[in-house]
């Protein structure tokens, strides 16, 4: 059912504090369903479109020659992505829930470059705080980084909607799942977090946590 299909256009606006979508695009458009793990684009494949999410989240990733995976970025509903500087695509980019995209070509003209360039610098700062954020010291740094990004990027909301898995922070963060589940443990026995299962955090002391990131 959910495996990339067309449905209605929508036009109800994403609450976020993440990458806007370029003014260019327009407000009516049709979405692409994927269901979670589903492939959006692959490495190699011809590039040239930018998605925008509309609800959901994705995760952009390589694949080593020997088989590891590197998650590179995460994006939240609200976000675009897909710009590449090349023709063809250097990462793979997945669904990691139930997503729904919209799917606009590269359009040509002045403004088209102008934003297109405000989204390129976009995602070298998001590429940059990425490399900040896995060359912390200690594991739960790594973690209470992230989860900073996550909540700022979702609305600065004290509830934080984890739309990926304990496996998938791992390969973001460069740690193990073990790593990753301690480091969780950590915060919450600190009374900084609070779990709600394993898809929701509830962070009750964010000044404790900014400090203990910076």
């Amino acid at each position: 059912m959910f495996a990339g299909a067309l449905t209605a256009t929508q036009s109800h606006p994403v609450r976020t504090r993440g990458v806007p979508a370029p003014s260019f695009l327009p407000r009516a458009r049709q979405i692409s369903l994927f269901a979670p793990e589903g492939e959006i684009y692959a490495q190699g494949e011809q590039a040239g479109a930018l998605y925008r999410i509309e609800f959901g989240a994705v995760r952009v990733y390589r694949l080593h020659t020997d088989g590891r995976r590197q998650i590179v970025a995460f994006y939240f509903g609200g976000e675009t992505f897909g710009l590449e500087a090349g023709r063809t695509h250097s990462f793979f980019a997945e669904a990691t829930v139930h997503t729904g995209l919209s799917k606009f070509a590269n359009a040509p003209g002045e403004l088209a470059s102008q934003e297109l360039m405000t989204l390129a610098l976009r995602s070298m700062l998001h590429a940059q705080e990425h490399l900040l954020v896995v060359s912390r010291q200690s594991a739960v740094e790594k973690l209470g980084a992230f989860l900073l990004d996550v909540a700022e990027r979702q609305g600065d909301l004290d509830h934080i909607d984890l739309q990926m898995t304990r496996v998938d922070i791992g390969e973001y963060l460069g740690m193990t799942i073990e790593t990753v589940s301690r480091s969780f443990s950590k915060l919450r026995e600190e009374g900084i977090l609070r779990l709600h299962g394993a898809k929701t955090v509830e962070i009750i002391q964010p000044e404790k946590l900014v400090l203990l990131c910076k």
